[in-house]
């Protein structure tokens, strides 16, 4: 289940496959992720991992401390299983007296994210639009400012394969007044874990 043979398997077209292999593993772990979306973390290697996310209006989710704007430290593959993905790039610029946010760094651990201000303030604007559906893979480097967004109502579920970019760091756009803080990741129990599992199965069958 390495990122590599993740990859292969997705550039081969046998992304729902692999898919359904990964997910009939036994007590497979889930989380809540602040961005709204279930991760289903499958493989961690150094700077690799390799998760499916999951968003469905049927699981009770996180809510961000500071926004759905960010940009990863890492290069980003995704590919959509099922539903619609909005990937909305953002433009930022620095803006002084008329900004509109503060870039936050995230820095995640076991324990969760820590989130702390930083000197930049900004303003930001769509910048484009791409649509994805099922059967689709896009990329985003890392240091790209974007935010992810399924139709409201909608369901999705995609892999995502990341892979670390030296020099780079998690960043999101947050109030201009806001302090350092920490936020937990929310697991999911057993019973909701496996009802992520079924939901995403289903769809795939």
């Amino acid at each position: 289940m390495s990122y590599r043979a993740v990859h292969d398997r997705l550039l081969g077209g046998e992304a729902w496959r692999w898919a359904l292999e990964a997910l009939a593993e036994p007590g497979l772990p889930a989380v809540r992720h602040p961005l709204g979306f279930v991760c289903l973390p499958l493989e961690r290697d150094g700077g690799d991992g390799v998760c499916i996310h999951l968003w469905s209006d049927s699981l009770a989710h996180a809510e961000s401390t500071t926004s759905q704007i960010h940009c990863h430290s890492w290069d980003l593959v995704s590919h959509v299983l099922y539903g619609q993905m909005r990937n909305v790039h953002v433009a930022v610029t620095e803006a002084g007296p008329e900004a509109t946010h503060r870039v936050f760094e995230v820095v995640s651990g076991a324990d969760g994210d820590r989130i702390s201000p930083t000197h930049r303030t900004v303003r930001h604007a769509t910048e484009l639009v791409e649509v994805f559906g099922p059967g689709d893979t896009y990329t985003l480097p890392a240091g790209r400012f974007h935010s992810s967004v399924v139709p409201e109502g909608g369901e999705a579920a995609t892999i995502a394969l990341g892979r670390g970019r030296p020099g780079s760091r998690d960043l999101s756009l947050g109030p201009l007044d806001g302090a350092p803080h920490h936020v937990s990741r929310q697991p999911l129990d057993a019973e909701e874990a496996a009802a992520a599992v079924r939901l995403i199965t289903a769809h795939l069958t």
